[in-house]
Parts: C-alpha cells; structure tokens; sequence
C-alpha cells in the first residue's frame, strides 16, 4: 500500500480518520490564538470566534446523538474560550469512541459527514479566517501530506510537516 492509498475499508474507519481530520486541523486553527481573539469582531453580522467553536462544539454534541440514532440539537450555553477548546477535544472523544465501539451506528456515515463533520470543517476554515483578519494567522499547509491518525483527536497533534509562510 502506497502512502496515498486510502486505508479506511468500512464507514466507520472513515468517519473515525474524518474525526481525526477535524482533531488536526481544529486544534491548528486554536493553537496559539492571543486571548483576545475569543471575542473578536469581523463586523456586526459575523460571529465571534467563541461562538464559532461553541457552535462546533454543539455540532458534535449532535454528532454523537445522531450515531445513537437519535437526533438532538441544542444550543449551548458558551464558556470560556479555554472551556470550549477543551469542550471541542472532548466531544471528539467521545464521537471517535462511539465510533470505535461495537455499538450500532443510527445514522448513516453519510449523513454524518454530510452534517456536522463537513459543518465543523467550514466553521473551522471560519477561525483560521478570523484568525487572520486579526492579526494572528495561522500558516497554510498541505494536509495531504499531514500526519492524521483515527483516534488522535485530542490537543496533541503531530507537528505539521510542510507549512507554506
């Protein structure tokens, strides 16, 4: 097997690398942020990056849920912004172990990236964006030549191994 090929043989190997994806580049688009970034403004109709990743945060919740085969959507109280950057590596546990389980899965995996996989990766493109327009960007990569593992869906992540400046 070549180092492009894909590995992930049955839907959930590859919703747990597509978790593990989100981990990546999630914990990317928060690392380093300046205090101050959590409640930054763009502009009066633009969320604050808090609310983005309480948003994400819920997305998983959903996620979750979905997997058990019900859908249950709330809205969450936002906390810290050091609460929900351990909020967002914690509902990525959770999924990517339900995943991992033996339990049946309620919803289909397309569904699941359908819905809040692929939603969790525009909101994230949303932060890095943000990230940038103020002042604290975060350095492009090529995430095809990144070090993503099903199950790492934590803080800690492998370092990038190709940035661009």
């Amino acid at each position: 097997m070549t180092e492009t090929s894909v590995s992930a043989n049955t839907p959930r190997q590859l919703l747990r690398h597509a978790v593990a994806t989100v981990a990546y580049r999630g914990a990317k688009a928060l690392r380093g942020a300046p205090p101050e970034f959590a409640t930054f403004s763009a502009g009066e109709t633009t969320r604050e990056p808090i609310r983005i990743l309480a948003h994400i945060n819920d997305l998983y919740d959903w996620a979750l849920w979905m997997a058990k085969g019900e859908w249950k959507w709330n809205n969450s109280e936002v906390g810290t912004w050091d609460a929900e950057i351990a909020r967002f590596h914690a509902g990525l546990v959770a999924f990517d172990a339900y995943l991992e389980s033996d339990a049946p899965l309620g919803n289909s995996a397309e569904l699941l990236v359908a819905g809040p996989i692929a939603d969790s990766l525009t909101h994230i493109g949303q932060i890095n964006m943000l990230r940038r327009i103020a002042g604290s960007p975060v350095k492009g990569e090529s995430y095809a030549k990144a070090e993503i593992v099903a199950g790492r869906v934590g803080p800690e992540q492998t370092p990038p191994k190709r940035e661009f400046d």
